[in-house]
């Protein structure tokens, strides 16, 4: 099946749904983030912090990867940069011209394929920024691949994604209360299904996630030219048991550096 399809009819519906990813952000917060006052999130809980940015980013060319619902991309374009918005979700992107028409910031939308970014030049970004979604493709290391073309030297990435530890448990488990180890990493959301739930689950237009290794999130960026210079973790804010013994997200901030 055409995984990007799915989880495009997947994401619209999300949005239909009102899920906490797809909701624009208020005029409240493009106000502040004109004044500077800004901050955006690539995980769920913790604010990126403000000294992975240049001083300024007015000016600056930043694609926003896989990061459509109205957040990241109109805080940053209120901030004063130059954005474009990357997602497979059209009514995700809708999120974002939405706000961008109503707030009359400086705002462009792509649908596509966060694994191919051949329709933009080599070099043209100055900044990258991936909230957590490369767990809805198959292969993580193209995608790194990609943000490197994209990216001029010295160029950063900042990335959120999600700790491979999260996909180890019965889920049905943990919603008891219970973490029981029964998953294997790398594998998918269809892995564990029988044929049968299978199709229950695409029916439902649930998205379909891969669980990726740690090796693919942090050596994939540096094989595809980028040092890492800043890590942290995240949470759930507490809202799953998992959140009392480990952060299950990660944020890295990487430089493209020519060897």
């Amino acid at each position: 099946m055409d995984i990007t399809r799915h989880n495009s009819k997947a994401w619209d519906k999300k949005v239909e749904r009102g899920s906490n990813y797809t909701k624009p952000v208020s005029s409240e917060i493009i106000e502040q983030s004109k004044l500077g006052q800004w901050e955006i999130t690539v995980t769920k809980e913790k604010a990126v912090p403000r000294n992975w940015f240049p001083e300024s980013i007015d000016g600056l060319h930043i694609l926003c990867l896989a990061s459509g619902g109205g957040q990241q991309g109109p805080i940053l374009a209120a901030a004063g940069a130059d954005v474009t918005v990357l997602g497979i979700s059209m009514k995700q992107l809708e999120q974002d011209e939405m706000v961008a028409k109503r707030e009359g910031l400086n705002l462009k939308t792509v649908h596509g394929d966060m694994s191919d970014l051949s329709m933009f030049e080599e070099n043209y970004f100055d900044m990258v920024i991936h909230p957590v979604s490369n767990l809805f493709v198959n292969e993580i290391r193209p995608v790194w691949n990609e943000v490197s073309r994209v990216l001029r030297d010295k160029g950063i990435l900042i990335a959120g994604f999600a700790n491979p530890l999260l996909w180890i448990f019965d889920d049905e488990q943990e919603r008891k209360g219970i973490l029981d180890v029964k998953y294997s990493v790398p594998s998918s959301t269809l892995d564990h299904l029988s044929e049968e739930k299978i199709e229950e689950y695409i029916n439902a237009n649930e998205t379909i996630e891969y669980a990726h290794t740690l090796e693919d999130q942090v050596q994939g960026q540096i094989d595809a030219g980028f040092v890492i210079t800043g890590f942290y973790e995240d949470d759930f804010g507490g809202t799953r048991i998992i959140d009392n013994y480990i952060k299950t997200f990660i944020a890295t901030r990487a430089v493209k550096v020519k060897m």
